[in-house]
């Protein structure tokens, strides 16, 4: 049970953190990519430009992940040594909550008493309940933090490699590179978004569409600021 929840809870984590990464890499620099282009026709200042926000980026996104992680596994396991204390010296106590929990699902009487009775019985089955439902905390692998950061490091630095590609390949004409740019992340985020849908819930062209939108928005938000900056006399 123990090992199959936190399979589950490792394979949420991956698909959010790869969603998170990826997105964000894709939307910032192509957002950058667009300012630069519409101010500038220096080609150089603009590999420069996007190459430092890809390594910085990717960096600080893996960092946040990793100390987000950190501190979710580490309220975790401070939920557990309490759980333990209190199981070890209040028994009272824990066999309350757990009572108190299946109250708020409905089961009294009998009934009640019997389930109490059987998730107290099992320490390890105890333990993990109150953590899950008293506390709110789904189990965190030690290896957790790592992984997130590993995970959101590598899907940054490939989603913020894909806008700069059309740059590489049409570096004499940078407007086309902006234009071929725009397509090609907008096909990326509608499958994103359609991963993201085929892999939870919800419409798939929706989900796609919905982040395709959000990702265009923004990079176009980058495309205005460098229009109008680049406009202004220096």
């Amino acid at each position: 049970m123990k090992k199959e929840a936190s399979e589950n809870s490792s394979h949420s984590n991956f698909l959010s953190d790869f969603i998170l990464g990826s997105q964000d890499g894709l939307v910032n620099v192509l957002g950058i990519l667009l300012g630069l282009a519409a101010a500038t026709s220096d080609i150089r200042l603009i590999f420069v430009a996007a190459l430092a926000a890809l390594g910085a980026e990717s960096i600080s996104m893996g960092a946040v992940a990793y100390t987000s992680t950190m501190a979710r596994y580490n309220q975790y396991i401070r939920a557990v040594e309490k759980e333990k204390d209190d199981i070890k010296n209040i028994p009272n106590h824990s066999i309350e909550e757990i009572k108190r929990i299946f109250k708020k699902w409905g089961y009294k009487g009998k009934e009640l008493e019997v389930l109490a009775k059987h998730i107290k019985a099992n320490p390890e089955a105890s333990l993990e309940f109150l953590v899950s439902f008293e506390h709110g905390f789904s189990p965190v692998d030690k290896s957790a933090p790592m992984r997130s950061f590993l995970t959101v490091l590598s899907s940054t630095t490939v989603g913020s490699v894909i806008p700069i590609i059309p740059f590489i390949f049409l570096s004499h004409n940078i407007f086309a590179a902006a234009i071929c740019s725009v397509i090609v992340c907008g096909i990326t985020l509608f499958f994103i978004g359609y991963y993201e849908a085929k892999t939870t819930v919800g419409s798939l062209w929706r989900s796609g569409l919905k982040m395709l939108i959000i990702g265009l928005t923004a990079g176009f938000a980058g495309y205005l600021i460098g229009h109008f900056v680049g406009a202004i006399p220096i």
